[in-house]
């Protein structure tokens, strides 16, 4: 069984734009990428419908562990600034009394 290929999200791009700008048929400049004859319509599709989100492969992944790790750490801060109030609305409260 043949291993299945995976291409790149500038790759999809660039051949898009070759496909467009040659003028020839998607078939034709598949065949010279190695690729099959659906793959330009496929890739362009979905570059239409999902603009810069389109493509997101192993980086998309990445994104989502990024956003991730962004949101822990904004949590984890936003945690110790409400102990900090807690301490000082105690304090303030032993103040007043």
């Amino acid at each position: 069984m043949a291993k299945r290929q995976r291409f790149t999200k500038a790759f999809k791009v660039e051949a898009i734009r070759l496909w467009k700008s040659s003028g020839r048929l998607a078939a034709a400049v598949a065949r010279e990428l190695g690729l099959r004859r659906n793959h330009p319509y496929k890739w362009q599709t979905e570059l239409e419908t999902h603009g810069e989100a389109a493509f997101p492969g192993k980086g998309g992944r990445a994104h989502r562990t990024d956003e991730l790790t962004r949101l822990r750490q904004e949590n984890a801060r936003l945690q110790e600034e409400r102990d900090v109030f807690k301490k000082a609305a105690m304090y303030f409260a032993k103040e007043s009394s």
